[in-house]
This record gives C-alpha cells, structure tokens and sequence, in this order.
C-alpha cells in the first residue's frame, strides 16, 4: 500500500495566534485548537501547529534564520482569488511581504513571511 500524506507540521511560539492567522487570513478551518496544538484544513490539505519547547524553539529560530537567509527554507503556497486583499490581510495578521507583488504572464504572485515565526507563504493569483 502507498503512503498517504498526512499532514504538514509546522513549529510555533504561539500556536492560537498561528491558527488565527491561517483561519482569518487564508480561510482555513480550524478542526482542533489547544494551547499546544492546532489542527486545520483547506480542502485536503491539513495543517498542524505545535507549540515549540523554549530550547527548541532557540535552536529552530537559529535554523529558521540561516535557512532563510541562504534560501533554504520551504515555503507553503496558496492559491488565491485576490491577492492584494490576502496581502492586506495577512500583513493585519502580521505577516510581511517579502519584495513586491509580481505580475507574471501566468498571474500575479507574492512571497511572505509569517513574521511571529519566520514560515514563509507564497501567494498565486492565478491570471
């Protein structure tokens, strides 16, 4: 039997304040919120968030800097249907854009990152 995909888990400072900005920000429900764990959903792609320990959150924002800062980082992308509204969102919810909204022959595109953590979004709204 294939492996199926279960979920992306991402690491963070403040998980309810995470899974706020991925439900207001980008629509995503939100099927299981605590203090220390959060799950969410956009059509078949689910979402974790946990709450990193104090020590490993250190070390992961060391890891998140270099890897950002050398390229490495992945990056969760999302199709969107307005982009300039969904930046306008995300950066209430405190998000930055990182460089400009770009405007490809295939549709407009934006990168930014989830400034409490470090994660990085890619915005495409398809032309």
């Amino acid at each position: 039997m294939a492996a199926s995909f279960r979920w992306i888990l991402q690491l963070h400072k403040d998980v309810p304040e995470a899974a706020r900005f991925y439900s207001q920000g980008l629509d995503f429900t939100v099927n299981v919120c605590t203090l220390r764990w959060a799950e969410l959903q956009s059509g078949p792609l689910k979402l974790a968030l946990m709450q990193s320990p104090k020590i490993l959150h250190d070390k992961m924002t060391w890891l998140f800097t270099a890897a950002i800062s050398n390229g490495y980082s992945s990056i969760r992308s999302f199709t969107v249907t307005d982009i300039n509204s969904t930046v306008t969102k995300l950066m209430a919810l405190g998000a930055e854009l990182d460089g400009p909204i770009k405007y490809e022959i295939h549709g407009k595109v934006a990168s930014m990152r989830y400034a409490a953590d470090g994660h990085v979004l890619g915005l495409c709204e398809p032309a």
